[in-house]
């Protein structure tokens, strides 16, 4: 065994590729994505190493496609849940010993795989299964999720050399233990970076985790458990199920030996976990650390200063970029009225040269919503925009299901702060409007802080100081990441630590040591050198 000090690379992010016509990248793409469309992948789930396939399979589709079949996974049960549980428990003791610069090791050649030979089978997976243009795809599927297998190592690394302080004659020190159980890591749809930083994190700290990826993007999870395996991950240390919500998710949130749970997705998924956890907390042998981000109605609050072109850009690609699916996007804007009819018409002009249809032509902005529900879902709010409820379509506003679940970039004004859109989550290409009086700038920056439950992101416009100064104070609780002229999206690893609060979730920032100190438990060593030999201290001497 070597007994150096190792130093982990100093990371940096991944540098994102253009895609533009003539450059390398691109033809290297669109090879991929046709190649991807033909390859049927028969998708497993993976227990202690070993492809586990039940019988019972369901397709992976486009969502800009619904016709187009990408191929099948299999459908777990309680008991491959329990079975996933078992080999994680049986994987941990191994790799809780194993040294950090093997683990470590591990994901650092994960990041530099994914960076290199696998980079455009990762960015076609989302293109195919996601619905993303090459651009969203390539700051998503590859440059985030290598930031995050990069950025995490030296963050492990810090927490490790964290240590107090010693008086002479003794040594004090810290261990920072995985926990004593298995994580349990649950991911969304929208982003591929996020499917596998959930997994990931924990398990670099030493943890055994069961991942359950969301079921419509199964196409693109099944690239992240091969990769894995390709950089050397051990057998059991991460493993992937599939299947019912409530059956996998109350099997494993039941289980005595759950330590933690990792979860990206909606507030009510989590608050039923959280409750769930709460009913449970006599039975288990530890109690579990709870990381959630769970969605935002984000804010960009525009002041009367704020320069006109550059408030339309952040809006169109605030609100519409990804079609508006990213936790992050832009939902609701407040506009000072004497800004209003000068911003409407370059919105209208941005808006008017935003192309929509698949990511296989790398014309389109803009592509399909993730499925019916989501494409159901969000028309399910237009019947409510009619000028007797107080609102109106400025932009947008159809949509078509006919080939692929397709809505327009849709831009509602409406002449209350609180009105249905402006209130609710619709996580997609909707962004409402609400106008209010210049002099009344503090008086709606309270409206603004009061509207929504949700606490995520959120953005300022201006040039005056002033503004942003009372802006940032006003808003201090309203949004975990805040931006100032800025579109409040695009959070990069080792640069903005994201997450919010409030009913977005607990704000343990991804893509910072903030959530993997949340993955260990800490044991203090003192060590004395030389013990005293007798009991009496010196105050007891003489009378």
């Amino acid at each position: 065994m070597s007994n150096a000090i190792f130093r982990v690379p100093q990371p940096t992010n991944e540098p994102i590729k253009s895609y533009a016509p003539g450059t390398p990248e691109r033809e290297a793409l669109k090879a991929k994505f046709k190649e991807l469309a033909s390859l049927q992948p028969d998708i497993p789930m993976v227990i202690d190493g070993k492809a586990v396939r039940t019988g019972k399979v369901e397709e992976c589709r486009s969502p800009h496609d619904h016709s187009k079949k990408l191929g099948r996974f299999h459908v777990g049960t309680k008991k491959h849940a329990l079975d996933a549980i078992k080999a994680a428990l049986k994987a941990r003791k191994s790799w809780a010993a194993t040294p950090f610069h093997d683990r470590a090791a591990v994901f650092l050649r994960a990041a530099e795989l994914l960076a290199g030979p696998w980079r455009q089978v990762f960015n076609a997976a989302a293109m195919h299964t996601l619905s993303k243009n090459a651009y969203q795809a390539e700051i998503d599927a590859v440059c985030e999720l290598v930031d995050f297998w990069r950025f995490n190592v030296k963050y492990a690394q810090d927490i490790y050399e964290n240590q107090p302080g010693s008086l002479p004659g003794m040594w004090n020190r810290v261990e920072y233990r995985p926990l004593e159980g298995f994580v349990f890591a649950v991911s969304p749809f929208n982003f591929t970076s996020i499917s596998g930083n959930l997994p990931t994190a924990p398990a670099l700290m030493g943890n055994a985790v069961v991942w359950k990826p969301c079921r419509t993007t199964m196409f693109a999870a099944h690239f992240i458990m091969e990769l894995l395996h390709a950089a050397g991950l051990p057998d059991g240390v991460i493993n992937m199920v599939t299947g019912n919500s409530s059956e996998i998710g109350t099997a494993v949130i039941d289980h005595p030996d759950l330590a933690g749970v990792h979860f990206t997705g909606s507030t009510g998924v989590f608050q039923w976990m959280w409750k769930r956890i709460g009913e449970n907390i006599a039975k288990y042998k530890t109690y579990p650390r709870l990381v959630g981000e769970t969605g935002g109605k984000d804010f960009v609050f525009m002041h009367a200063s704020a320069d006109l072109d550059c408030a339309a850009t952040a809006l169109t690609r605030g609100a519409f970029e990804y079609q508006g699916q990213k936790c992050s996007a832009a939902s609701r804007a407040y506009i000072p009225q004497s800004q209003w009819p000068k911003l409407k018409k370059k919105m209208e002009e941005q808006l008017g040269r935003v192309k929509m249809g698949s990511p296989e032509d790398f014309r389109n902005f803009m592509n399909a919503v993730i499925d019916k529900a989501a494409y159901d879902s969000i028309t399910g709010y237009f019947p409510h925009v009619k000028p007797r409820n107080g609102a109106s379509f400025v932009f947008g506003g159809k949509a078509s299901d006919k080939k692929g679940w397709f809505i327009e970039p849709t831009v509602i004004k409406a002449s209350k702060p609180d009105f249905i859109t402006m209130r609710e989550e619709l996580f997609g290409p909707v962004l409402t409007l609400y106008i209010y009086p210049e002099k009344k700038f503090a008086e709606t920056l309270k409206i603004c802080d009061k509207t929504s439950p949700y606490a995520l992101t959120g953005a300022v416009l201006a040039r005056d100081r002033a503004a942003i100064r009372q802006a940032s104070d006003a808003l201090i609780h309203a949004a975990g990441n805040f931006y100032i002229n800025d579109k409040p999206t695009g959070a990069v690893v080792g640069q903005q630590p994201f997450g919010g609060s409030r009913a977005s979730g607990t704000n343990d920032k991804a893509g910072s040591f903030l959530n993997l100190i949340r993955w260990v438990s800490t044991r203090t060593t003192k060590e004395l050198f030389v013990p005293p030999a007798d009991f009496p201290y010196p105050f007891m001497n003489g009378n």
